[in-house]
């Protein structure tokens, strides 16, 4: 028996197939650990270590300003960019939302310092193609180091080459905003910058951007190691995801990863009461604004501790 979506709007149950992607036509990406050229992405490198600089120097220059603009980008950046956004909305397509609603949201995940949405999109769904076999970009089968961030520092730059990257993505890559927001996702996080520069000071720059940006990326790379290493295993999934209690902390409910890889196309990856999943809650406040609909969720047999079934 196939594990249930239940669209809440609609309750509609399909079968769990989303987040498992066609293999695109013509040329592919390669992204595992074995077809990378082996050489070191030194620009990569000099921003990963500038940023974990000025985060340490971060430290030495606290103020209550700064605190709270880290607090406040981190949220809009790693919970609404990210979990809401990237991941649940743009990859999975777990809600729907408005179309200037989506392209802010998008906007939000550019804040990161992970790359445009096309690139982020399409490497997740390779992910899910390939996950722990040969081709995932980022499984521990590779190493933990590999997994957790020497992927991003080794290899080609593919953050502007959405003709390649469209072909995992192309419901992103047909749209011209998506398009020009890869191109140009340094922007956003800029004017942050020179917004927090004039509002703070440096103190407000170096946490609202250097410190906090260090936290999320490394709290985003967690998911790709961590949660593939240490937790839980509620479902027997083909790869080796688990649920992570502190790592679903630091990223607003995305440590929750078994969870995922067995329902990928649901927008609720805590699917317990005590499984805390503040990204959802982000999605449920939406729905509730009507700002979101079509809100895809897994859901069990209340007659059996056990799931339906598995994706």
């Amino acid at each position: 028996m196939p594990t249930i979506i239940v669209d809440e709007s609609q309750g509609t149950p399909t079968a769990s197939t989303a987040g498992r992607e066609a293999q695109p036509r013509g040329r592919q990406v390669q992204m595992g650990k074995s077809a990378q050229s082996g050489s070191t992405n030194w620009v990569t490198v000099a921003f990963m270590v500038a940023f974990h600089i000025g985060a340490i120097a971060a430290l030495f220059f606290f103020t209550w300003t700064g605190l709270i603009a880290a607090v406040v980008m981190y949220m809009l950046a790693i919970n609404v960019g990210i979990g809401m956004g990237y991941h649940r909305l743009l990859t999975h397509r777990g809600y729907k939302t408005p179309r200037l609603i989506e392209y802010a949201i998008a906007i939000c995940g550019t804040l990161a310092l992970e790359g445009g949405p096309i690139f982020w999109v399409a490497t997740h769904r390779i992910h899910h193609q390939l996950s722990d076999h040969p081709g995932d970009p980022h499984t521990p089968h590779d190493g933990g180091w590999w997994a957790h961030m020497g992927w991003i520092l080794t290899g080609q730059s593919l953050h502007s080459q959405y003709q390649v990257l469209g072909k995992y993505a192309p419901d992103l890559a047909r749209d011209r905003f998506y398009r020009l927001l890869s191109k140009y996702h340094w922007v956003p996080l800029t004017v942050s910058g020179l917004i927090l520069l004039a509002i703070g000071g440096w103190s407000a720059v170096l946490w609202g951007v250097f410190l906090r940006v260090t936290l999320g990326l490394h709290s985003t790379w967690l998911v790709n190691s961590a949660t593939h290493m240490w937790g839980s295993r509620r479902f027997a999934t083909r790869d080796d995801s688990r649920n992570n209690w502190w790592v679903a902390l630091l990223t607003g409910g995305e440590g929750w990863h078994n969870n995922h890889h067995a329902h990928p196309v649901s927008a609720r990856h805590g699917l317990k009461w005590y499984e805390f999943d503040p990204n959802y809650y982000g999605i449920w406040l939406l729905k509730k604004l009507g700002l979101a609909k079509d809100v895809k969720i897994a859901i069990y047999d209340r007659h059996n501790p056990k799931p339906a079934g598995t994706a």
